[in-house]
């Protein structure tokens, strides 16, 4: 039964600017140091390089950094109000327009300001997360939505303990839907977020492997995407993937749960599944879906999109409408077709089970040989050779030819591999190699953890390769 979701608009645009400033000391349980003569505040900043005039700067500190340190430098840039944890400054040094509020701790104030200026919004509120295609499934239901409901979508990696707050803080009444990416590394981090946010809706797209070296077994990582759901009440809708084999137990907890699938036939799940080069088709309820986004596993992060349009009233027309506004996150499976060769650029994460999905769509395309170029995955702990070692045994299983391998596991890539293979200490030598190394017609998949910056190796053969 589909819940019926009302968007009744406020008289009025609220927004940031007509936030007070003894409303957020109250809802900061702040201590007001100093008052300026600002009263009104154009965004939110958590980095000097960026304010501009009117923005509250939150002072966070970092492994290397005390943003205490540079509260002179943002009230001089202009910053109206400077939320800090310690007193650094000199007030004499301070510009007449900026106030300054003390809390216990400027992360958890970055939330709390978050919370109460969401309260104050009457949009609704859809929260991605999952082991792997949290992106691609934020940008899917953003663009099918978009055709009945103007949206908000995280922007980038916004998606964490600070980039969340600072992508509500961006919202305003006057978008129907706002769709928010939630990452994690440990558990109470989405439990933080989703306090927060408050999402109306929840997707859930996999439980992986994906930091477990935090968070040690995969039911813990079950445990910490469920916190997404933990002020849900019956009103709320949770969305996730029947096939995955965790999240498949879910059953309803209070609030209603949907799930969808290729494999466990759920309350939607596709037929009639065209995987093509750079795109996806295939058949719900009684209409066809074209996504332009390769990959069989983007079959499943559109169904999720394709609940979450029903649940909010959409019909299935105005959801494949919406498909079509489609506009994808950089580095994530982009097809870069050379005159000569072709390259998958999938540099931006790597998992276990998002490295085998790139091998799929690899091997999909047409070309001469497949080639795999894979780097470390973070994050994986105790499971890291193994975890290696079967991504290189799942490429061979479905045919690349040269798998290259490039960081701290390529004895395991090679090992599972048990093929032509080759590995290497640094980028620049990946790069040499597939400079002499790349004929006409071959495939190549970049894939590794961000932090292995491939894009690298992708431009250099951009810039000298045809």
């Amino acid at each position: 039964m589909q819940t019926k979701f009302h968007f009744i608009k406020r008289e009025g645009v609220f927004h940031l600017e007509l936030l007070k400033l003894d409303e957020i000391i109250k809802a900061l349980s702040g201590e007001l140091i100093t008052r300026g003569k600002d009263v009104n505040f154009s965004g939110v900043s958590t980095d000097t390089r960026n304010i501009e005039k009117g923005n509250i700067f939150f002072a966070l500190k970092g492994d290397n950094f005390n943003g205490n340190c540079y509260v002179e430098m943002a009230s001089e840039k202009g910053a109206a109000l400077c939320i800090i944890d310690e007193v650094l400054f000199c007030e004499e040094k301070l510009q007449k327009h900026t106030s300054i509020i003390k809390v216990e701790n400027c992360r958890k104030a970055l939330l709390d300001l978050a919370e109460f200026y969401r309260s104050m919004l009457n949009i609704k509120i859809v929260g991605v997360t999952g082991s792997t295609g949290k992106t691609s499934t934020k940008d899917l239901t953003a663009a099918a939505l978009s055709a009945k409901y103007k949206v908000f979508k995280t922007e980038g990696n916004f998606n964490n303990e600070i980039g969340l707050p600072l992508m509500i803080f961006k919202l305003d009444n006057s978008y129907d839907v706002a769709v928010l990416e939630m990452g994690m590394n440990n558990l109470e981090e989405i439990h933080r977020m989703a306090k927060a946010a408050r999402p109306d809706i929840a997707l859930i797209t996999n439980v992986g492997i994906s930091h477990i070296e935090n968070l040690k077994t995969r039911e813990n990582i079950l445990k910490a995407k469920m916190e997404i759901t933990n002020f849900f009440n019956k009103n709320n809708i949770l969305i996730i993937n029947g096939d995955n084999d965790l999240l498949k137990g879910i059953t309803r907890e209070g609030f209603k749960v949907i799930k969808v699938g290729m494999e466990n036939k759920g309350d939607y799940f596709p037929s009639e599944i065209h995987l093509q080069e750079d795109k996806v088709s295939f058949k719900v309820l009684e209409e066809v879906f074209e996504i332009n986004l390769p990959g069989k596993h983007n079959v499943s992060n559109g169904l999720l999109s394709i609940a979450c349009g029903i649940e909010l009233g959409m019909s299935l027309k105005e959801i494949k409408e919406g498909f079509r506004n489609l506009k994808g996150t950089g580095m994530r499976l982009d097809i870069i077709k050379k005159e000569s060769y072709t390259i998958v650029n999938d540099c931006y994460n790597a998992s276990p089970d998002s490295m085998k999905a790139a091998i799929d769509v690899l091997i999909n395309i047409n070309g001469k040989r497949k080639i795999a170029v894979l780097g470390t995955m973070k994050e994986l702990g105790e499971e890291s050779y193994n975890a290696h070692k079967e991504v290189g045994k799942y490429a061979k299983e479905k045919g690349v030819d040269l798998l290259i391998a490039l960081g701290e596991y390529n004895n395991a890539y090679e090992e599972g591999f048990n093929h032509e293979f080759k590995s290497f200490n640094s980028r620049e030598e990946v790069a040499e190699f597939l400079e002499t190394d790349i004929s006409f017609g071959d495939v190549l998949l970049f894939k590794a953890s961000r932090a292995m910056k491939f894009e690298e190796i992708i431009e250099i053969l951009k810039s000298k390769k045809a």
